[in-house]
């Protein structure tokens, strides 16, 4: 059996609303600060294989090994998103794995019969998401790694590091 060797370095679930879902986090596990990214741009955007762009923003928290990122869409198009959680409900929606061949990280999930849901570039980084929800329940993405992905990862680290626990400063904009 092939194995996937990615360390699983990030929970994700779509939110209705992500400055009050990030007060929530905070609240009951202290969990903080939130790194906001509004307004994604992807390039390329791909939604089950098509071209389908999405408006979304994300806040990420580093809690510990593990990054606790909240997803809000936008818009009521067709999306990675929209497949697991239902518009004005929340639930978990993934887990991500940095990949160093993203190639050979695709293929392990493709080969199993898995379907990638939405794909597109962070700027210059590869990522996608495979619809895991028949095995798994959820969706599993695939981040290509790289300098530019990790330093921005880094950032989050380090927001978490140096955090006072202050609510006040809780939300940050990138």
């Amino acid at each position: 059996m092939e194995r996937a060797r990615h360390a699983i370095f990030q929970m994700s679930w779509v939110v209705a609303d992500l400055e009050e879902a990030a007060q929530r986090w905070h609240r009951t596990t202290g969990v903080g600060p939130f790194l906001v990214n509004r307004h994604i741009a992807i390039a390329e955007p791909m939604y089950r294989g098509k071209p389908g762009a999405v408006d979304f923003s994300t806040a990420i928290a580093q809690a510990g090994p593990v990054q606790v990122e909240l997803v809000q869409q936008h818009d009521d198009n067709p999306s990675c998103y929209r497949d697991v959680v239902p518009a004005g409900e929340e639930g978990m929606h993934h887990v991500a794995i940095m990949a160093n061949d993203y190639d050979a990280a695709l293929a392990h999930y493709t080969k199993q019969g898995f379907a990638v849901a939405s794909s597109g570039l962070f700027g210059t980084v590869r990522f996608c998401y495979v619809d895991c929800r028949s095995t798994l329940g959820h969706m599993v993405e695939i981040l290509e790694d790289s300098p530019a992905i990790r330093s921005f990862f880094g950032a989050i680290e380090r927001a978490a590091e140096t955090w006072d626990g202050d609510p006040e400063s809780l939300l940050r904009e990138l």
